[in-house]
């Protein structure tokens, strides 16, 4: 069994250090699985790309690639699963967070206990810049009866999911990867596509990760208005399936 988290990063050098310790820190025992870092730095210009030479050269299982211009984080995200193994289980890790020591474990045993399942979802709690947990903030994924169930839960601004997923490269080939094109919600997009084709995540009540609240974070200004022009957006691009399924249309 073999692990890639996979990190686009941009202008990230003040808080990239901790989420490549975080996954260095991985503990497998006393289960049997590799796993790898995998960063692509995308068009920084804060020295993320210097600092990343040096880490790999020291860093065992870090990988890590550069493109001289910002792309797309969907984009970003696709150049680098293409350079994971075929059989590898994928988790996203943004730049600003930190991977707690266990993840990998409990999704290896996921993997183990549930065969058939090709993702699953976990929790997370957030952090300010520096650190420090911020209370009422944690986010705890739903237990759902269907695909068909999370897709009506998702469209009516219910429920959501980032970062804090576990899926197959299989799956991710299935669905034709991150929407290269879109500027926000890319993974959400993606969420949608692995319902749409009739798997529902398995939930896990383990932490994820720590998610950094800060002021230069990407999500900053993604209000309730914001998430739902996001949603429609999403609808749109599948909204004959989603509608033969019975999904109704954000803000309908």
């Amino acid at each position: 069994m073999h692990f890639s988290v996979i990190t686009p990063s941009h202008n990230r050098r003040q808080y990239l250090p901790e989420a490549v310790a975080s996954v260095r820190a991985s503990i497998s025992a006393p289960l049997d699985f590799s796993f790898e870092h995998l960063i692509y730095d995308n068009g920084s210009t804060d020295g993320t790309g210097a600092w990343l030479r040096q880490a790999a050269a020291e860093t065992p299982n870090l990988r890590t690639w550069s493109y001289p211009e910002p792309l797309k984080a969907g984009e970003a995200r696709n150049r680098i699963i293409r350079e994971t193994p075929p059989d590898a289980w994928l988790v996203p890790l943004d730049d600003d967070d930190i991977l707690l020591q266990r993840t990998l474990y409990h999704y290896a045993d996921l993997v183990q206990r549930y065969p058939d399942a090709p993702w699953f979802v976990a929790d997370f709690l957030r952090i300010d810049q520096d650190g420090r947990y911020l209370p009422n903030e944690d986010y705890y994924a739903w237990r759902f009866e269907s695909p068909l169930d999370m897709l009506g839960a998702i469209f009516r601004a219910e429920h959501f999911i980032q970062g804090n997923v576990c899926y197959s490269r299989s799956l991710f080939d299935q669905v034709g990867g991150y929407d290269a094109e879109l500027p926000m919600a890319e993974d959400l997009d993606l969420y949608v596509r692995f319902l749409l084709a009739g798997h529902l995540p398995v939930v896990s009540p383990h932490i994820n990760h720590l998610h950094r609240f800060h002021t230069s974070n990407v999500s900053i200004g993604v209000d309730g208005e914001k998430h739902g022009e996001d949603l429609r957006a999403i609808y749109a691009k599948y909204a004959p399936q989603l509608k033969a399924l019975g999904v109704v249309e954000p803000g309908h």
